[in-house]
């Protein structure tokens, strides 16, 4: 029998390693951002771009009222009001629903102030400080301590979740499971908490909030006015202009309680308060003389409305975009570096196969 002419094929070589070896390596080498690992109770999107509350299902609504409203008003309402008013009137309620959306998004998407957590030596170490008993057991650290700000003692409450002692107007939303600076509110229809950062947008969306709806509302009464103006009387103005009665009923029911937080915000601004301070009554005369008087205020409502909305902007702390330090980064799955993913158990004797096969050529 001629003997057949054969080429021995490498299995290990039918693999390509420009597709194999460099996917490897990426699973096992790829670096993580500080935002994957996020203790606090948020989203982020956008490679932590974006940070919202895990709870964010009402921000959608929030958004979708406006609009919708804004929608239905450069729709339905504007036209009859150029040709028979101004063309002015688009032109202003254009300019406030872009300041209204810009807002909503600003305050949503901001960090808020959250304060990052201690780490575990830095917290050992806060606790070692703090008992001084000389005790092997453990003993929690109390809860508050007290600095002097502005010639007034202001207590400071520590944070078990977070290992710290809370700075000065800080508080622990438990909406987020975060610490966050100049602690406002957490705010739903927002989707995400109202402290340092964010406060300024959060007024401005309020605020202008106010007058878009005010504004809305004012035109379209202007318009379903002038409708039944022309001797077809309100109701039937009312019926050839189901997209007006739409608005008009949003805008009722909501200019009232938009109208009232913007005001309760203008009051706080004003004397350099904020939501949770004034809820708690922490500087109220009615817990005694040596809790009145609020230390952070100017003792002037202009002084106070630049510090509270035109400082400068305060760097986020979280630095949710950093790199996690290679020891910090959880151990990737092993991957076989020397067997390619398409070889099986059962294939690993294919060379001593292809060794018999050849020499039953050769008989």
């Amino acid at each position: 029998m001629k003997n057949c002419e054969y080429q021995q094929i490498d299995p290990r070589g039918l693999s390509t390693p420009s597709s194999t070896q460099p996917c490897t390596e990426n699973n096992v080498q790829r670096s993580r951002r500080k935002w994957e690992v996020f203790p606090g109770k948020n989203r982020f999107y956008c490679d932590g771009r974006i940070i919202l509350a895990r709870q964010s299902g009402i921000l959608p609504l929030t958004l979708g009222l406006i609009i919708v409203t804004s929608g239905l008003f450069f729709a339905f309402d504007c036209p009859f009001l150029v040709t028979h008013l101004t063309v002015c009137i688009p032109v202003i309620g254009g300019v406030l629903f872009v300041f209204v959306v810009t807002s909503l998004l600003q305050t949503s998407f901001t960090d808020p102030g959250i304060l990052p957590r201690t780490l575990p030596d830095e917290a050992a170490d806060i606790e070692k400080q703090i008992d001084t008993s000389g005790s092997s057991t453990y003993h929690p650290p109390p809860r508050t301590k007290e600095i002097l700000i502005n010639q007034q003692v202001v207590k400071l409450k520590y944070c078990f979740t977070c290992k710290m002692f809370r700075p000065p107007r800080t508080s622990h939303c438990s909406m987020c499971d975060n610490c966050v600076e100049r602690f406002d509110h957490h705010c739903p229809w927002v989707g995400n908490c109202v402290g340092k950062r964010n406060y300024r947008f959060f007024y401005s969306f309020i605020v202008s909030l106010s007058f878009h709806t005010s504004f809305i509302f004012g035109c379209v009464v202007t318009h379903l006015t002038l409708r039944s103006q022309g001797g077809n009387g309100l109701v039937l103005a009312l019926q050839e202009n189901p997209a007006s009665v739409v608005e008009l009923v949003i805008c009722f029911f909501s200019i009232w309680s938009i109208l009232g937080l913007s005001g309760f915000h203008t009051y706080l601004v004003a004397f350099n308060l904020t939501t949770n301070e004034d809820i708690k009554g922490s500087w109220s005369s009615k817990r005694g003389a040596e809790d009145s008087g609020n230390p952070y205020t100017y003792d002037n409502i202009f002084t106070n409305f630049c510090a509270t909305l035109c400082g400068p902007m305060p760097p986020s702390l979280i630095d949710r975009r950093g790199f996690l330090p290679p020891e910090d980064i959880p151990p990737a799955v092993a991957v076989d570096m020397g067997r390619p993913p398409f070889l099986a158990k059962n294939d690993t004797n294919m060379e001593e196969n292809c060794q018999g096969f050849a020499l039953s050529c050769t008989a």
